[in-house]
């Protein structure tokens, strides 16, 4: 499987654009946790809230149950307090529903961030490198059969821009179909050029 080309200019090309994307990869996930963490210091206010009213409303029952226990009137008197409890417990709810809410936000968020730098390497480039590893691997594989170099030229026949066919002969297809040995090898190695490959056998 070819990876990399062999001409160098081109296999450094591919290095340097590989590396790019993978540091562009790592960047902006890093800039995507980084993200969430800063959105996640939202919910500490709710944490705080959830942990006073917790506290206060633990702290109200427990009143309440010491002053339910005076004779005659711990009835009335537990009233207040059962009440205050439940309301320090809404605000205790309040924490938690603003730290999940935070949570969903922060996660929503760093998928927003992620999408777009992820999508053009998973629709963009991730594509044409693997398109291009398969069309180098399968022609340094014709590129040392004989019966490859046919295979080359057609394909060069196929792809290869008019121009740079003129060049290799005016009546290029009509070279080809005699089988002229240097034609085909002409075009064998415009199309492993062109892959940048080396046209060695």
């Amino acid at each position: 499987m070819k990876i990399y080309a062999d001409r160098f200019p081109i296999a450094v090309r591919q290095l340097l654009t590989d590396l790019l994307v993978v540091a562009w990869v790592y960047a902006s996930i890093r800039f995507a946790m980084w993200l969430h963490d800063l959105i996640e210091k939202l919910a500490v206010p709710g944490q705080k809230l959830e942990g006073a009213g917790g506290g206060l409303a633990d702290n109200l029952a427990e009143a309440g149950g010491k002053v339910g226990r005076v004779p005659i009137v711990g009835d009335e008197l537990t009233a207040p307090f059962r009440q205050a409890a439940e309301a320090a417990q809404a605000v205790a709810e309040a924490g938690r529903d603003q730290q999940e809410l935070v949570g969903q936000l922060a996660f929503a968020l760093t998928v927003a961030v992620l999408v777009f730098p992820l999508g053009l390497v998973l629709l963009g480039w991730l594509p044409l490198r693997v398109r291009w590893v398969r069309r180098a691997s399968a022609a340094a594989a014709l590129r040392s059969a004989p019966a490859g170099r046919d295979l080359l030229a057609l394909r060069a026949l196929a792809n290869q821009p008019l121009r740079r066919l003129n060049r290799v002969d005016p009546d290029v297809v009509e070279a080809w179909r005699r089988g002229d040995e240097a034609i085909v090898d002409a075009l064998a190695t415009l199309e492993l050029r062109g892959l940048g490959l080396r046209p060695h056998r």
